[in-house]
This record gives structure tokens, C-alpha cells and sequence, in this order.
């Protein structure tokens, strides 16, 4: 079959789009669906239809029915100097965004801090969670089931390794009760992948067990308690992803000459702004814009975009210390990976060995550069706003001309 055959087939409603993708080679079928949406529509799709990505590989594992790729710049922020336990050194951070003003900001945050010697960062735990939903006949049935899962949470754990070669069960918990739907909380280790996916099919198989034995009915494998790619206060006590913290002490003279502000003024903006300011408005994040540099560095290292919500809860804290300022960042939900999905396209890849973190081995890294830069974001932004220069930078970076 010719192209425009295939264009005049989809026009006729005789093919689906993807159907293509069995008739065509992958380039081809590319091709002839925007071709077809550009006549259809009567638009040129001139720059989707310029892309670099290999489209064979990423049609197996990444996108649908592709009709090319969306360009986002990426600029450079750094040298950012970290003391961390995995990320120790320099590092040049490749930032994805549109917004003008982002770099720049997230630029001095790194100035300033590898001008104080560096930032300090912390794993403090580690694990994707899956929570399925589990109908009882009653609230004695649902505590029976909360007991039968504690009791036999090795039998659980042995046949949820044997769907993995890297997920490990840590502990199902906690497990929550509302009248006769059970919720127990599926906690995994999950090595350098994000790991979604492994925790879904172990957490299956785990519970073939449990309607096996008990008189529960799973009536879905995810009850909303995860919780995934939406924000709740559950991730934000317990954590899921990469749990992380990060602080620095910043002598007085660098705050009063690379910061253009004093300590005093930075704790007194974070306090009214980040912790009060968050709490009459209800917010889940206490702080200025983790998601701004998540997204940034989301959208670049190929990590799932959606998860930008949970990256953005967590607690900002700024102290005066006799002029000295001390700054930190509690990021504790940040689901990562440096293999598998986004990570292995070929943009995605570049931009992780930026970092040195392509691969096996480097999730833990790349957690710590992306907490020191969030540290640096944050930084950034409350020392802008309490020094009045919040304005004044968006005008020179990031306003239509």
C-alpha cells in the first residue's frame, strides 16, 4: 500500500491510526499520520515532523500512534557543587523549560551554593508503593484481612519476588480500613528503575494469594492510597519514590553579596510565605516552587512528567544563625529512574550523562543532583522575593518582547 492510498484509507474510516503500524515501517506510519491530520485539518506540521528520536524504539515502549516530537529547550544551570553520600563533586544540571527566568534563577541558587562549599543531601528512604482495594462482608471481615496480611507477610513477599530480579517487598503497610474495603500499602525496593510497573504485577500476583485463602475480593489492584501522580498527605508523611533531604549553611557575607539580602529577611519570607502562607491556603506543599526544577529536570532526564505532582510536596526551612543563613529542602516523594521508559530515549539519555547518571547504579545520584538543585531553585526564589528582585528578573528574562 502507497502513503497516500493509506491517507485516503484513514479519510474513509476503513483503517485506524494505529493500524499502521502493521502495514508501515515505523518512519512511514509516522509520516502518514500527520500528513493525514495536516490535510484533514489543513495546517502544516512542519517542526513536529523534525525530530531525532528513533522513532522503531520508541514506538515498542514510549508513545502511541506518533506523529513526531515536541521540542523543549533545555539550558544549563551550574556548576552545582553537592557533598553528597552517591552525588559528590561538580555537576552541570540540563534543564527542560519554557519559562523564562527558570535557569537564570536555579543558576545563581548553584552559584551561591558552590560558593559556600557545597550542599549536603540525603536518601532517607526508598520505595514505590502500590494499594490495592479489598471488599469484606463487614468491618470484622476487613480487620480479619488486616490481620491475615500482617500475619503472612512472608508468604506475600515470596510470591511477589518471584514476578522481579530487582523488586523487593519491604512491608505492606499502612493498611487502611473503611468499613468493609481494606487498603493495604504495597511498599517495594525497586533498583534503579522507577519501578510502576514491577510493583503492579508483583503486587497481582501477591494477591492471588490473599483471595485464596481469606474471603476477600480484590475488586481493583489500585485503590487510590499509593498514591500515584496526585498529591496527598499519605506521600507526603510516608514517603514513596526517593525520599530525600538537603541542607547548607551560607555564611552571612555571601547571603549580604550574592543574594542581595540578609538571613533575617530569608526566614522571615520563608516562615510568612512557604509554612503560613501554605497552611491557610491548605496547600500539601510547604514551599516556594519545587515543581518548577522537577519538571525542568523531569522533562529532560526522560522521567515520567506526571509524577511532578508528588515532586512538588515538601517543607522548605530557613534559619538565621547570627547572620549566617541556614537552608533546607525535604523532598519526600520523588519517583525516579535511570533505566527503562523515558529514560532510554535518545534525548533523555544525553542529558543523563550530562550528570554521569545514565544506567544501572545511578539512581541514587541522580536523586541527590536533583535535591541539591531543587535547594537551589527554592534558594533562589526566597532570596529574590525577599530582597524585592522577584519582578525585576522576570522582566529581564522572561517577558514577551
Amino acid at each position: 500500500m502507497e502513503k497516500t492510498e493509506a491517507i485516503k484509507k484513514l479519510e474513509g474510516g476503513e483503517i485506524k491510526m494505529y493500524q499502521l503500524d502493521d502495514l508501515f515501517s515505523s518512519s512511514d506510519a509516522v509520516d502518514i499520520r500527520r500528513e493525514y491530520l495536516e490535510k484533514v485539518n489543513k495546517i502544516d506540521l512542519e517542526n513536529i515532523s523534525k525530530y531525532s528520536l528513533n522513532m522503531d524504539k520508541a514506538s515498542q515502549k514510549n508513545i502511541e500512534n506518533p506523529i513526531g516530537a515536541v521540542q523543549i529547550p533545555i539550558g544549563i544551570a551550574g556548576p552545582l557543587k553537592i557533598n553528597g553520600e552517591y552525588a559528590k563533586g561538580e555537576f552541570y544540571i540540563p534543564i527542560a523549560t519554557s519559562e523564562g527566568a527558570l535557569v537564570a534563577s536555579i543558576n545563581r541558587g548553584c552559584s551561591v551554593i558552590t560558593l559556600a562549599k557545597g550542599v549536603n543531601t540525603l536518601i532517607i528512604d526508598d520505595k514505590m508503593t502500590r494499594a490495592p482495594v479489598i471488599r469484606t462482608e463487614s468491618i470484622q471481615k476487613s480487620y480479619e484481612i488486616k490481620n491475615w496480611i500482617e500475619n503472612n507477610f512472608l508468604k506475600l513477599k515470596k510470591i511477589a519476588e518471584t514476578t522481579t530480579q530487582h523488586g523487593k517487598l519491604i512491608k505492606v503497610d499502612p493498611i487502611l480500613i473503611a468499613g468493609n474495603y481494606v487498603y493495604p500499602r504495597f511498599n517495594y525496593s525497586t533498583g534503579d528503575s522507577m519501578g510502576m510497573n514491577m510493583v503492579t504485577i508483583a503486587t497481582e500476583k501477591a494477591l492471588e494469594l490473599l483471595e485464596n485463602e481469606t474471603s476477600g475480593e480484590v475488586i481493583s489492584l489500585s485503590g487510590n492510597a499509593c498514591v500515584d501522580k496526585k498529591p496527598s498527605n499519605i506521600n507526603l508523611i510516608e514517603g514513596r519514590g526517593k525520599s530525600l533531604i538537603a541542607d547548607i549553611l551560607i555564611p552571612k557575607e555571601i547571603v549580604h553579596n550574592k543574594l542581595k539580602t540578609t538571613a533575617k529577611s530569608i526566614e522571615k519570607v520563608n516562615t510568612i510565605k512557604n509554612l503560613i502562607g501554605s497552611a491557610v491556603s491548605g496547600s500539601m506543599g510547604f514551599n516556594a516552587h519545587y515543581a518548577n526544577i522537577i519538571a525542568g529536570l523531569f522533562l529532560a532526564t526522560g522521567q515520567d512528567v506526571a509524577h511532578v505532582v508528588e515532586g512538588s510536596l515538601g517543607i522548605t526551612t530557613a534559619e538565621n544563625r547570627n547572620g549566617d543563613l541556614y537552608f533546607s529542602v525535604t523532598i519526600p516523594d520523588l519517583p525516579i529512574a535511570t533505566v527503562g521508559g523515558g529514560t532510554s530515549l535518545e534525548t533523555s539519555e544525553e542529558s543523563l550523562k550530562i550528570l554521569d547518571c545514565h544506567g544501572t547504579g545511578k539512581v541514587e545520584k541522580l536523586a541527590e543532583i536533583m535535591a541539591a538543585t531543587v535547594l537551589g531553585g527554592e534558594l533562589s526564589l526566597i532570596s529574590a522575593l525577599s530582597s524585592g528582585h522577584l519582578a525585576k528578573a522576570h522582566k529581564t528574562h522572561g517577558r514577551a518582547k
